[in-house]
C-alpha cells in the first residue's frame, strides 16, 4: 500500500515525540471549546454571518453594516484555530500508524488516533449547523458536548501510546470498578445540565439569540446537585479502594481529581453570585475539560494493559541512539 509504504519512511516515534504527540491532542481538543466560550461571551457567533464563508462572498471578514469587524474577527479566528486541531489530529494520526506499522498488534492505537480527525469534521459539521441555525442554545449545546468525548480519547490515546494491547485488566475491586463507571455517568450528566445553565443564561453568543426558557435558579441548582453527586461518588471510590491495594499512581489521580472538581465547584458558584462575568465562563469551560481529563486519567491508572509489545529493530536502534 502506497500510504504504508510512504508513512514507513519516517523515522519511528520515539518516546518524547509520543508523548509530545498525545499531550497537543488533550491540549488540541480542550483548548478548542475555550475559545469557542470565548466567541459566545464576546456576543461574536454570528460574526461570520454564514458557513463556511465568513459573510456571503467572502472567507474572511470584511466591512459589513450590521458585523462589526472585531466580532467577525474573534469568529473568524476561532475557525481558524479549527486549522491547528486538524494539524495536530494528523500528526497524531500518522504518529499512531507509524508505531503499528511496526507493532502491527497495536490496532487500538490507531483506532484512538483516528477519533482525532473524525471528531474534528463532525465539530466542523455540528458548527456548521449552529452557525445556520442562528446560534439556537440547544445547538450550541450540541456543539459543546460533542467535544467533550473527544477530549476523553484525546487522554485514552496519551495513555495508549505507552500501553500493551492485552486485555483490560483491572486494579481495582469490583466494586470500585462499577462506580468508577457511576462516576463517568454522573460527570457526563453535570456537563450535560451545564449546558442547560448557559442556555438559560445572558452568554449567548449573540445578543438577538433565541435562550431557553426556564428559570435559570432551578437549573443552577439541577447543575449543582449533580455535581454533589458526583462528588459523593466520588468518595464512595476512594472508600473502596481502601479495601484493595490500589497504586501510588492511582492515588496521585484520584487526588487531582478532587482538587480539580472542588476548584470547579467553587468557580461556578462564584460565577453564579457575581451575575456571570465574560471571564469566569470562559475559566469555567476550562475547569469542565480538566475535570474531563482528570476523571480520563483516573479511569486510565485503574486498568493495566501490560506493557507495549517488543520494539522493531528500528526502535531498538532509535533507543540506543
Amino acid at each position: 500500500m502506497f500510504l504504508n509504504s510512504l508513512v514507513a519512511r519516517l523515522p519511528l516515534p520515539s518516546r518524547a515525540v509520543r508523548k509530545g504527540v498525545g499531550i497537543a491532542a488533550v491540549v488540541a481538543q480542550a483548548g478548542i471549546g475555550v475559545t469557542g466560550s470565548i466567541v459566545r461571551v464576546t456576543g461574536s457567533g454570528l460574526g461570520c454571518q454564514t458557513w463556511p464563508e465568513c459573510q456571503p462572498g467572502s472567507m474572511v471578514p470584511v466591512q459589513h453594516s450590521e458585523y462589526h469587524q472585531f466580532t467577525q474577527w474573534i469568529e473568524f479566528s476561532n475557525r481558524m484555530l479549527t486549522g491547528l486541531v486538524i494539524a495536530v489530529a494528523a500528526i497524531a494520526v500518522i504518529t499512531a500508524w507509524r508505531v503499528k506499522l511496526d507493532q502491527p498488534q497495536r490496532r487500538r492505537l490507531l483506532a484512538l488516533a483516528w477519533t482525532m480527525p473524525g471528531g474534528v469534521v463532525l465539530q466542523a459539521v455540528v458548527g456548521g449547523m449552529t452557525v445556520l441555525a442562528k446560534l439556537e442554545w440547544w445547538t450550541v449545546a450540541i456543539h459543546f458536548l460533542v467535544s467533550t468525548p473527544l477530549v476523553w480519547f484525546a487522554v485514552l490515546l496519551l495513555h495508549a501510546f505507552f500501553e500493551g494491547d492485552e486485555p483490560v485488566r483491572w486494579l481495582v475491586p469490583p466494586v470500585a470498578r462499577k462506580l468508577l463507571v457511576v462516576l463517568v455517568v454522573a460527570m457526563w450528566a453535570v456537563l450535560i445540565a451545564g449546558t442547560t445553565v448557559t442556555g438559560a443564561g445572558p452568554h449567548g453568543g449573540d445578543p438577538e439569540t433565541h435562550r431557553l426558557d426556564a428559570p435559570i435558579q432551578v437549573l443552577a441548582t439541577i447543575h449543582g446537585g449533580l455535581l454533589v453527586c458526583y462528588l459523593l461518588v466520588l468518595a464512595m471510590f476512594g472508600l473502596a479502594l481502601l479495601r484493595g491495594s490500589a497504586t501510588k499512581r492511582l492515588w496521585q489521580r484520584y487526588t487531582v481529581v478532587w482538587v480539580v472538581t472542588l476548584a470547579q465547584g467553587v468557580l461556578g458558584s462564584v460565577q453564579y453570585a457575581l451575575g456571570v462575568p465574560e471571564a469566569l465562563v470562559s475559566l469555567h469551560v476550562l475547569g469542565s475539560a480538566l475535570v474531563i481529563i482528570a476523571t480520563a486519567a483516573l479511569w486510565c491508572a485503574a486498568r493495566d494493559r501490560g506493557v507495549p509489545a517488543r520494539p522493531g529493530v528500528a526502535e531498538r536502534e532509535l533507543t540506543a541512539a
